[in-house]
C-alpha cells in the first residue's frame, strides 16, 4: 500500500505543478536525477537538463506571448508504472497580429521501484512545423 500511496503524492504533485509550469517552477523531488525526458524536438537525460527545459519554458513564455495557458484535463495512473497527463497548450503571441498558438499533447511518466519518475515522453497532436506555422497566421485559429 505504501507504494501506491507514493504514486498517489506523484498524481498529486503533477496535478498541482503543471498548470502553472510556464508562470512558476516545479517540484523535483518526484524525479530521479537521471530522468530521460523527450518531446518532438529535445531529448535529453538529467536532473539538471530537466530543469533546464522548465526554466527556458517559463523564460521563452514571458519573452514571446502575450498569455499563455497550460490547460491540464486529466493526470491517471494507465498501469501500474506509468502516469499519464492530457493537456492543451494555448497562447497569444507578442506579434502585432497577435497569432493564437494551439495544440493538444500527453505526457507519459514512467515510474521506477521507488514511484519515482525516471522518463517523461512528450506526444504532441501536430508536428513541431505546424505549431510554427500558426505563429504566423492572424487572430485566432484552433485548427
Amino acid at each position: 500500500m505504501e507504494h501506491q500511496t507514493q504514486i498517489n503524492q506523484v498524481i498529486e504533485t503533477l496535478k498541482h505543478d503543471l498548470p502553472t509550469l510556464f508562470e512558476k517552477d516545479i517540484s523535483y523531488n518526484i524525479y530521479t536525477q537521471d530522468i530521460y525526458f523527450q518531446d518532438p524536438v529535445n531529448k535529453f537525460k538529467g536532473k539538471i537538463n530537466y530543469r533546464i527545459i522548465f526554466w527556458t519554458l517559463r523564460f521563452h513564455a514571458r519573452l514571446f506571448f502575450i498569455e499563455i495557458h497550460f490547460d491540464l484535463h486529466d493526470v491517471y495512473q494507465s498501469t501500474e508504472d506509468i502516469i499519464t497527463a492530457t493537456w492543451t497548450v494555448r497562447g497569444v503571441l507578442r506579434v502585432p497580429w497577435q497569432a493564437h498558438i494551439f495544440f493538444n499533447g500527453y505526457s507519459t511518466y514512467k515510474l521506477n521501484q521507488d514511484a519515482l519518475i525516471y522518463k517523461h515522453i512528450d506526444t504532441w497532436d501536430r508536428r513541431p512545423g505546424e505549431i510554427l506555422q500558426q505563429f504566423f497566421r492572424k487572430g485566432k485559429d484552433d485548427n
